[in-house]
C-alpha cells in the first residue's frame, strides 16, 4: 500500500502523507486549502451547507455524486475526484447553475447557497430533464431558512431545461480524469499521524488480511454514523479501515438479490426499482441525497442500531448475511445477527461481505418509516411486511420492526395472529392488537412508548387498507405542477 492518501481536488492532485482516521474533508478544504465556499453548518450531515461532488470510477464509468464534506473522512477520498463550488465558475463567469440561482432570486443570506448549488450541479449533470419531484428529492439534504424553496426549485427547472451539460468541464475532461483516477485507484493507502492510523485496503482480500491483524480497528464505510462519532462525540477511531470503495457488486436472478456490503442506498435504489419496487419510496426516506450517496447497506446492518432502516425490511424478506473472517465465510439469517442492544454475532476480525435477499415471489411486501420529519430524519418506528396468501388465506407472514426494541426484531405474536386466517380486515385488526404484546418499547426524545405501540398497531391497518385497494388514500400525496 502507498504511504499517501491521493486524490484529485478540482483541477489539481492532492497527496497527504500524514493524517488520522478522524480527519474530515471539510476541515481539509477550509483550513488547509482555504476553499471556504464549502460551509460548516450542522457537522452531522443534515443541512447540506458542506455539499461537494465526489467522482469515482464505478463499473467502468466515472460517477459524480453530492456528499456531505463535514462527515466525509479524508482517507475515504483516496482515488476520488473532489469538486468544490470554487471549481464551477470560469473565464466566462458564473456556472449556469450559479447564474440560475441569481436570476431567480434563490439566495438571501447566502450561507446555504454553495451547498444548494453543488446539489443542483449534481442533479444537472445526472438528470437533464428532472421533474419538480426529482428536484425536491435531490434537495432533501439541503436546508435554507431565508429564501424558501420555491425560487430554488424554479432555478433548477430553468437551468436543466437550458441544457449545456455536454460543454461542462466535468464532461469535457471526463476521459482525462478517468485515466488519472485509474492510476490512483490501483493502490491502497496506509498513513498515520502520531498514534493515529488510517488504512485504505486496495481490495476485499486486503481488507480481510488487515482486519485479521487489527481486529480492534474501526471499519468505516460511508461514515454517515461514524462521522458523527468524530464530529459530535469526539471519539478516537484509530486504527480506521476505510472500505467505502469495496464490495460494490450487485446481481439479481429469479431466486435472490445479491448485494455487496459496500453498496450505497443510492446504488441499491437503482436495483430496487426493477427487482424490489416496494422498497423505492422507503429508500427515498433514508437521509437526504448526500447521505444516500455515502451510506451503505452493509454499514447500516453492521452498525447494529435498533433504529437502522434497512434491517426491518430485509428481515421481513428473509435476508441472510455472508460474514467473512480471513478466507473463511459463514452465512446466517439476518435476524440472528442481532443479539442484544450493541451486540451482534460478529467475531473480532470478521466483517459483513454480502447480503442475500430471497425474491418475494407472489408476496405482498411493504416498508414503512414514521419520523417527525418526512425526510432526512431518524426513525421513531420502521417496519417491513411480507405476507403471502392464497385462496383467501394467509399462508406466511414475516413482519419486523425497528425502534420497538433494543434490536430490529420480528413481531412473532402478530405473525401468529395472521397465519392461517382469512386475508381480511378482521385478521389485521387481530394482528394490530397482538403486536402490543410483542414489544416493550422505550420512551425517548423521538417518541413515547405509547406512541410507538400505537404506530405499530396502525401500520397493520395501513397495510391492510393498501393491499385491499382502499378507495381513500392512506398516505399524503402532493400534486405538484411541474
Amino acid at each position: 500500500m502507498a504511504g499517501e492518501i491521493r486524490f484529485l481536488l478540482n483541477a489539481g492532485e492532492v497527496s497527504i502523507a500524514a493524517a488520522g482516521p478522524g480527519d474530515t474533508l471539510l476541515d481539509f478544504l477550509r483550513l488547509e486549502r482555504r476553499l471556504t465556499g464549502t460551509k460548516e453548518g450542522c457537522a452531522e450531515g443534515d443541512c447540506g451547507a458542506c455539499t461537494v461532488l465526489v467522482g469515482r470510477l464505478q463499473a467502468g464509468a466515472l460517477v459524480y455524486e453530492p456528499i456531505n464534506a463535514c462527515i466525509r473522512l479524508i482517507a475515504s477520498c483516496h482515488g476520488c475526484h473532489v469538486v468544490t463550488v470554487e471549481h464551477l465558475s470560469g473565464a466566462s463567469g458564473l456556472h449556469p447553475v450559479q447564474r440560475a440561482m441569481v436570476e431567480h432570486h434563490a439566495s438571501q443570506c447566502g450561507f446555504c447557497t454553495p451547498g444548494f448549488v453543488m446539489a443542483l450541479y449534481g442533479l444537472w449533470m445526472s438528470n437533464p430533464d428532472p421533474s419538480v419531484i426529482d428536484i425536491e428529492t435531490a434537495l432533501q439534504g439541503n436546508l435554507c431558512r431565508c429564501t424558501g424553496y420555491e425560487p430554488i426549485v424554479q432555478a433548477a427547472l430553468a437551468v436543466t431545461r437550458a441544457g449545456g451539460q455536454a460543454r461542462d468541464a466535468l464532461n469535457v475532461e471526463r476521459a482525462a480524469v478517468m485515466e488519472r483516477l485509474a492510476a490512483l485507484a490501483g493502490t491502497g493507502a496506509d498513513v498515520s499521524r502520531g498514534e493515529e492510523r488510517a488504512i485504505v485496503p486496495v481490495d476485499v482480500d486486503a481488507l480481510a488480511e488487515v482486519l485479521m491483524a487489527h481486529p480492534e480497528a474501526t471499519i468505516v464505510a460511508g461514515a454517515t454514523d461514524v462521522g458523527l462519532w468524530v464530529t459530535k462525540h469526539l471519539r478516537r477511531i484509530s486504527p480506521g479501515i476505510f472500505i467505502g470503495h469495496l464490495m460494490k457488486d450487485m446481481a439479481a436472478d429469479d431466486e435472490e438479490i445479491r448485494i455487496g456490503a459496500g453498496v450505497t442506498y443510492s446504488e441499491f435504489l437503482s436495483l430496487a426499482r426493477n427487482h424490489l419496487p416496494e422498497a423505492e419510496a422507503y429508500l427515498l426516506r433514508i437521509g437526504g441525497w448526500q447521505v444516500r450517496n455515502a451510506g451503505t447497506i452493509g454499514g447500516n446492518i453492521a452498525n447494529g442500531s435498533p433504529i437502522g432502516e434497512m434491517p426491518p425490511l430485509l428481515i421481513s424478506l428473509g435476508a441472510r448475511l455472508v460474514l467473512r473472517k480471513g478466507a473463511a465465510r459463514r452465512t446466517l439469517p439476518l435476524e440472528e445477527f442481532f443479539i442484544a442492544y450493541g451486540k451482534q454475532d460478529r467475531a473480532p476480525g470478521e466483517f459483513v461481505e454480502t447480503i442475500l435477499i430471497p425474491r418475494s415471489k407472489g408476496a405482498r411486501v411493504a416498508a414503512y418509516k414514521v419520523s417527525k420529519r418526512a425526510h432526512a430524519d431518524i426513525s421513531a418506528v420502521s417496519a417491513g411486511f411480507m405476507v403471502r396468501e392464497s385462496g383467501g388465506v394467509i399462508r406466511e407472514a414475516r413482519i419486523a420492526f425497528g425502534g420497538m426494541a433494543g434490536i430490529p426484531q420480528r413481531a412473532r405474536g402478530a405473525e401468529a395472529a395472521l397465519i392461517g386466517q382469512p386475508f381480511a380486515g378482521k385478521s389485521f385488526e387481530a394482528a394490530a392488537r397482538a403486536v402490543r404484546s410483542d414489544f416493550s418499547p422505550l420512551t425517548d426524545w423521538r417518541a413515547s412508548a405509547d406512541y410507538r405501540q400505537t404506530v405499530a398497531s396502525n401500520l397493520f391497518r395501513r397495510f391492510w387498507l393498501e393491499q385491499s385497494g382502499a378507495s381513500e388514500p392512506v398516505g399524503i400525496d402532493r400534486l405538484v405542477k411541474a
